[in-house]
């Protein structure tokens, strides 16, 4: 009969958090400042007209996990756009649609994650599913250059 192991609770140390970003993931921080908030909303308007499918939400949201590992089943493998900070999701889309790249002048209720394909704003979560389950987001991902099948 085996013996089992006592168990130990490994108290760890407060280490400072770097972020790495892998292959699929960019990260940038800001500090909430006017000018950090440019260069955020800059980086992201570049990204977006870079790439044909880019997810952008807070590090570590479940729901951006959810949007990038539907993308992923689909055969898009998109870069994800975490923001580190506290900021207002309504205002850093009010700040993406004065920089050409949503038409959303009215959004008052979307929230993180947020996905643009074709460099123009798709939606939210809510969106994608949707229109994964009525069987659209495959043509819209090919139309998009996002899929090549």
């Amino acid at each position: 009969m085996q013996e089992a192991l006592p168990y130990k609770r490994w108290e760890l140390e407060a280490l400072p958090r770097k972020t790495v970003p892998s292959a699929s993931h960019i990260d940038i921080s800001s500090d909430n400042d006017g000018d950090e908030e440019n260069k955020m909303v800059a980086k992201i308007v570049e990204l977006v007209k870079d790439n044909p499918v880019i997810v952008i939400g807070k590090e570590g949201c479940c729901m951006c996990h959810v949007a990038r590992k539907l993308l992923i089943g689909l055969g898009v493998n998109p870069p994800v756009f975490e923001i580190n900070c506290e900021i207002n999701e309504l205002l850093l889309i009010k700040l993406l649609c004065n920089n050409g790249i949503s038409d959303v002048s009215s959004v008052t209720s979307l929230q993180f994650p947020i996905v643009f394909v074709g460099g123009k704003f798709f939606g939210g979560l809510d969106k994608v599913m949707g229109t994964h389950l009525s069987g659209d987001l495959v043509p819209i991902l090919k139309q998009a250059g996002a899929l090549w099948l």
